[in-house]
């Protein structure tokens, strides 16, 4: 193989002849310089590509801590409400409670409770034997615990209130029941119970009540609550009013001018039923009152003088 080699403008040449060994380094130096440029040209492009996949992925986690992060923010937010929610709740339930004291130490003492009985100063003495916590793995936050702690109070506030209002009621009723007093607002005792002379014949019979005597037309008072069991004319009693007080005790009324209620009213103590008069076998205007204790006459004059409750 020859190479023949041009020097300069006027045509001067020089021919090399090669053996086959230069051949062929010569070839490989020729195919091998296009090939190293290629590699080299591909390795730098896998770094780049390298470099531009990293950058990716930083700016995905940069997105991804940057979301983390407002969910972390609106969590703090929503938990910052929650919790200014709760303490407006605990303030609430703690200006009821006091209220609720307040007002059972009041109900006790207008009521004359047995003093310690009903105590809104102290906590509810609780007690029992030690329960079984096994299997129970919790730790709840301490305003949590604080307001389960006041709904507990409040609960028990109101079962006392409760059964205090039961006592006031069950009190109230046996007040309103409770025989005492006059069947009447003004006069004066004219015939007492027991054994008298009887104003029309002169013979000794028996009173089975006592009469009061006063103005004509003047109220007639129930001395208890009551069912009216009877509202009309009766023989001997004339205009009558009878009332059925419970637990065995019953009243009349008689000789009225006219009667305000009428059979099955419920009447209050104190009530207008009738006014006086001098109907029936009577002499003038009185009221014959008379007091039944399971169906027999008692002397009235017991329970007109007792205090009312």
């Amino acid at each position: 193989m020859k190479v023949i080699f041009v020097k300069g403008k006027h045509g001067l040449s020089r021919s090399l002849s090669l053996g086959r060994l230069s051949r062929t380094v010569l070839s490989m130096c020729l195919l091998g310089v296009p090939l190293g440029i290629g590699s080299y040209i591909g390795y730098q492009l896998n770094e780049n590509k390298g470099i531009v996949l990293d950058h990716q992925t930083l700016v995905a986690l940069q997105d991804k801590v940057l979301a983390e992060q407002l969910d972390i923010a609106q969590s703090k937010q929503q938990a910052d409400q929650q919790l200014q929610a709760l303490t407006l709740k605990m303030a609430a339930l703690q200006a009821r409670l006091v209220r609720l004291d307040a007002l059972g130490e009041r109900i006790t003492t207008i009521a004359k409770l047995d003093k310690g009985e009903f105590d809104f100063t102290q906590l509810p003495a609780l007690g029992g034997p030690a329960g079984d916590d096994s299997g129970i793995a919790y730790d709840s936050p301490d305003f949590i615990d604080a307001i389960d702690q006041l709904v507990e109070r409040i609960d028990d506030r109101e079962q006392q209130l409760e059964i205090l209002e039961t006592l006031l009621a069950n009190r109230k009723i046996e007040d309103d029941i409770f025989l005492a007093g006059r069947p009447i607002g003004k006069g004066w005792m004219s015939s007492r119970f027991g054994r008298r002379s009887d104003p029309f014949n002169g013979r000794i019979a028996m009173h089975k009540g006592v009469d009061f005597a006063g103005k004509e037309g003047s109220p007639v008072v129930a001395v208890a609550s009551g069912v009216v069991t009877w509202s009309g004319d009766r023989y001997g009693y004339g205009e009558m009013v009878e009332i059925n007080h419970g637990s065995g005790y019953m009243t009349r009324y008689a000789h009225n001018k006219e009667n305000n209620v009428a059979v099955g009213d419920i009447v209050k103590k104190g009530a207008t039923i009738a006014l006086m008069g001098s109907s029936g076998r009577s002499t003038g205007p009185h009221v014959h009152f008379e007091v039944y204790k399971h169906g027999r006459p008692v002397d009235p004059a017991a329970y007109i003088h007792r205090a009312s409750r």
